[in-house]
């Protein structure tokens, strides 16, 4: 997690010298990606969307609002409720704040955020590529997308099978609908045909 946290860092210094106020953000972002209730949407998902974004980085317009987008996407996810994107932005924006961040950046890393509650396709082509690496792990190797349904149903494990593998099947159905899964050329290329795949087997098994 080392790149994840200096990427962090990098960022939080365009907008203050208070290495303690870093610090303190970091170690909130720490803390709530590694509750012990999250097996997936947790710091390595962080760094898979950092990889994954760092490769279109050149295509992409609003840099820093992308990577705060990134880093508090997730931090309040609570399974048993619906609004996590919602207040993940509302907190995103009191820190973004607490820095100094301009209103324009705050705004479109609030937009990344809220985005992800239906993942539709964007007319802002930095929210697509978020969108899609969000969702690039529906197209990594059958061992890789193995281990992700194994840590999705163990976030859901309060759950039974009957009532968790109906809106799984939901969810698959969802994604398999949409004329493409990733909203972008270069995350079609790259994720599309192995993560139809991947939906489908999965949901032979369910």
């Amino acid at each position: 997690m080392e790149h994840l946290r200096t990427e962090f860092n990098l960022l939080l210094t365009e907008f203050t010298t208070d290495t303690a106020l870093i610090d303190r953000h970091w170690n909130e972002l720490a803390r709530k990606y590694s509750s012990k209730k999250r097996f997936y949407h947790d710091l390595s998902h962080l760094e898979n969307m950092l990889s994954q974004l760092e490769k279109v980085k050149s295509s992409i317009h609003g840099w820093k609002s992308l990577l705060f987008a990134l880093y508090y996407h997730d931090i309040v996810y609570n399974v048993l409720k619906s609004t996590n994107e919602e207040k993940s932005a509302v907190l995103a924006r009191k820190r973004m704040d607490e820095l100094g961040v301009p209103a324009k950046t705050i705004a479109r890393a609030e937009q990344h955020i809220l985005a992800t509650k239906k993942h539709a396709l964007s007319a802002d082509p930095d929210t697509n590529y978020f969108l899609d690496a969000d969702l690039s792990i529906l197209g990594m190797d059958k061992e890789h997308y193995q281990q992700y349904t194994e840590n999705i149903r163990k976030e859901y494990a309060i759950y039974p099978d009957m009532v968790y593998n109906p809106g799984r099947k939901k969810v698959i159905a969802h994604f398999l609908a949409m004329d493409t899964i990733f909203k972008t050329p270069y995350f079609q290329a790259q994720f599309e045909s192995t993560a139809k795949q991947n939906l489908m087997n999965e949901l032979s098994l369910l």
